[in-house]
């Protein structure tokens, strides 16, 4: 299957703007013979910091149906959802114009300037669903820093991670050089899940943040295989196979012997002994 990448910059509350600009670049990706477009998180609402007043959407919106009947096959983006009393910063799938799976992100920064828990809901499931292509799943920007999201999802049969994201560089580089970070993080969930990661990550300037892109694909065994550049918008396509998943679990069988029921028994022990639950 062919992957088309999405590096773009997003306007904060401007969903018109960022809707024209997905549709072109859906043009884009589908004149390069996508069959799967990734866009990045919130793409089409912007990432907000401080005061937001964005537009939310419901899951299905017209507006999101005709860009994934423009695409004509695989689309997954980010967007602020609206689900009545609560709103959530999710990413939507579609398979063929239709809706087929909605994952909400779950672990929402709030600490320094990060203030996510003030305009979202934090999710409360996470699931693998069925492509035309294999299983998959959808982990946004900050849970895929959480260790135990890409295991949960390998377990459910996720041969493919999609990885929405707006990270930018940090205030204090000294402390944490978010481009390194998330090269090494995304070469390890993908080695020791043995599944392909898709990095997708914005561009731009916003509240005083600069986004950096460097979205990449990274192969069962770790290896970067294809990667955009830094700081500037672009479309990048890659060829990749989801039995290479299949075929490297079968070469490095790690993933069975996960022992779920042990591990089911030690969180709760951890949960009774007043962990979070």
């Amino acid at each position: 299957m062919r992957v088309a990448l999405v590096q773009c910059d997003s306007r904060v509350g401007d969903l018109e703007a960022n809707l024209a600009a997905a549709k072109t670049a859906i043009g884009q990706a589908a004149d390069g013979g996508a069959d799967l477009i990734v866009f990045p998180e919130l793409a089409l609402q912007g990432y907000p910091l401080g005061r937001y007043d964005g537009v939310p959407l419901r899951s299905d919106d017209s507006r999101m149906s005709d860009l994934a009947a423009q695409a004509k096959t695989a689309l997954a983006i980010g967007f602020h959802e609206d689900a009545g009393l609560h709103s959530y910063n999710s990413v939507a799938y579609f398979q063929n114009g239709s809706l087929l799976h909605v994952q909400r992100k779950l672990y929402l920064p709030n600490y320094d300037i990060w203030e996510e828990r003030k305009h979202f809901t934090p999710g409360q499931a996470l699931r693998a669903f069925r492509t035309a292509h294999g299983g998959t799943g959808i982990l946004t920007c900050n849970d895929a820093w959480q260790p135990f999201l890409p295991f949960l999802l390998a377990q459910d049969g996720a041969e493919l991670i999609i990885i929405p994201a707006d990270s930018a560089d940090t205030r204090a580089p000294e402390v944490l050089d978010t481009h390194a970070y998330w090269q090494e993080l995304l070469r390890s969930m993908a080695r020791m899940n043995e599944l392909w990661a898709v990095f997708v990550n914005r561009v731009g300037t916003s509240g005083g943040l600069e986004y950096w892109g460097g979205s990449c694909v990274v192969d069962p065994a770790g290896l970067v295989i294809a990667e955009a550049p830094v700081k500037q918008e672009a479309v990048i396509f890659a060829d990749i196979d989801l039995a290479d998943a299949r075929r490297r679990r079968r070469e490095l069988p790690l993933l069975k012997d996960a022992r779920l029921g042990f591990l089911a028994r030690e969180l709760a022990r951890l949960i009774d002994a007043g962990g979070d639950a």
